[in-house]
């Protein structure tokens, strides 16, 4: 029999215990899983918990009665020394047990895989190659991998004993990732200026890319920035909205987002949405509706096939509109940190049209300058419309876009462990499409460098190379790298791209990319 906590127990649960809390698992079974307790208050009389899952995605966390608290296996926080931490003042609140460990145990992980988490691969040292496509080849005997990889794949030393089973492996990447197109995330707007929110980052795959590269002392205005777990706030760690209205949507917030503190206690929170202006009740939003002439976001639109449009706006010029979009995707993304100046920023927003307007779908942002040649900040589609091929849509308009300016582009990094599960089906995808058109030449197999793969695609060499390598299509044979497409692949390939009914249409997009570096401050 579990013992329950309740308000007459004789032991005191206070914020950084750990101990098993019930939940059903997606099973609808019950399972009691270890959970740190973030949050303590009392309710008509009644006190609530809000936990956080060890180990865990955070959009699980929730307020939780004591009759799912086991307290037999109660474990308290140890108490830290009042020691001034790195800005010399001391620890806000006890830590939990293991913390320290887990915090000594982050670090040596992370300088131990730096090589393979976060960094992305090198660009060829030498000459580029011309590389044959061949339908299938015997197994070759063992070799090093890439020269240009950091590290070995065993999939390239012995192609022929795993290829069956990689592309089954991506396809329930694919349907993973269908239900989500979250990228990565940023923090928003500080409540005082020169302040910033610190926000939780990790990545929950292991396939993620980590950012155990540090923080600069000082925030770079131009750009976002990866947040730093060990600087997590307590307060940013809780959902703080319980509800949002948005037209004709009820979202549930996944994740804490820094609405004005006298809306977080509302049981729903109203949002305009065309101007995304948030309101306290429905009577508000109903008279901001008649005084609201928007039926589209502003800014121009730059793309328009069937229902489909995509509008461009600028940070500086649609400051509130930008703010408003950013406190919105900051309820699903939870991954970097924004800064309130959303001047270096372009909006690219996707909407559906119908007689009522243009509704929102999702968004990805960029920067205007990016020094790493990043065409994506942070990209969303909004839950009701996720699972119906949207995220692929935004990330291939962002690819488009790079194409105009005769570039390649690439994510901003880390990538969420969904993100990158996201980028990788359409990589996949998108690089053997490329690959299967090739025709061969005078009745030899067909040959291209990754060079030329990537100036197609305006995929980054080190995305098309990663991505070659996952899929597990290098290999090594009579003394040059083949590429090699089994008919798993090519199936599997094949099935996936009828389930994309929606492609961007280059023809329909009407864009003219801007040299910011001659604007001055934009």
């Amino acid at each position: 029999m579990t013992k329950m906590a309740d308000s007459g127990s004789s032991v005191e649960i206070v914020e950084g215990c750990r101990l098993p809390v019930l939940r059903k698992n997606q099973e609808h079974e019950d399972e009691w899983p270890l959970a740190e307790i973030l949050s303590v208050k009392e309710v008509s009389g009644r006190k609530l918990y809000y936990v956080h899952y060890i180990d865990f995605n955070k959009r699980l966390d929730e307020w939780v009665t004591a009759d799912r608290l086991d307290m037999k296996k109660l474990q308290f926080p140890k108490k830290e020394a009042k020691t001034p931490t790195k800005n010399g003042l001391p620890g806000s609140r006890p830590s939990s047990p293991e913390r320290e460990v887990r915090k000594s145990l982050d670090l040596n992980l992370q300088s131990a895989t730096a090589p393979s988490r976060g960094k992305t691969l090198p660009t060829p040292k030498r000459k580029v190659e011309p590389v044959p496509l061949v339908p299938q080849v015997p197994p070759a005997p063992p070799v090093p991998s890439l020269p240009t990889s950091t590290e070995a794949s065993p999939a390239a030393v012995f192609p022929a004993a795993r290829e069956t089973n990689v592309f089954k492996s991506r396809e329930d990447h694919e349907q993973i990732s269908s239900l989500t197109t979250n990228g990565t995330a940023r923090r928003l707007i500080p409540s005082q200026p020169g302040r910033k929110r610190k926000a939780n980052c990790g990545p929950t795959d292991e396939d993620s890319q980590d950012s155990s590269d540090g923080i600069p002392s000082a925030p770079r205005m131009t750009g976002s920035l990866v947040s730093d777990r060990s600087h997590d706030d307590i307060v940013t760690r809780m959902k703080n909205i319980e509800c949002i209205e948005l037209g004709r949507h009820r979202l549930k917030p996944w994740y804490f987002s820094p609405y004005p503190q006298e809306l977080t206690s509302l049981p729903i929170l109203y949002l305009c949405e065309f101007c995304l202006k948030y309101l306290k009740s429905l009577k508000c939003l109903q008279r901001h509706l008649t005084k609201c002439n928007l039926r589209h976001p502003p800014g121009n639109e730059i793309y328009r096939k069937g229902t489909i449009s995509f509008f461009e706006i600028d940070g500086r010029k649609n400051k509130n509109y930008s703010q408003n979009l950013c406190l919105l995707a900051k309820c699903f993304l939870d991954h970097k940190t924004l800064y309130y100046d959303t001047d270096p920023f372009l909006f690219y927003v996707m909407t559906e049209y119908d007689s009522k307007g243009f509704h929102i779908v999702g968004y990805f942002s960029k920067e205007k300058e990016s020094t790493e040649d990043y065409n994506v900040a942070c990209i969303l589609t909004l839950p009701p419309y996720q699972r119906r091929g949207y995220g692929k849509l935004l990330i291939e308009f962002s690819y488009e876009l790079s194409k105009v300016e005769g570039k390649t582009g690439t994510p901003e990094k880390p990538l969420s462990d969904l993100g990158l599960l996201s980028y990788r089906s359409y990589w996949s995808q998108t690089i053997l499409e490329i690959l299967m058109d090739l025709k061969p030449d005078n009745g030899e197999r067909p040959q291209i460098t990754i060079n030329e793969i990537s100036e197609i695609t305006s995929v980054k060499k080190e995305d098309v190379i990663s991505t070659l390598q996952y899929l597990n299509l290098i290999n090594y044979y009579k003394g040059q790298y083949i590429l090699t497409l089994s008919e798993d692949i090519v199936d599997g390939h094949e099935r996936a791209m009828q389930k994309r009914h929606t492609r961007i249409d280059p023809k329909c997009l009407h864009f003219t990319p801007k040299d910011w570096s001659k604007r001055g401050k934009w």
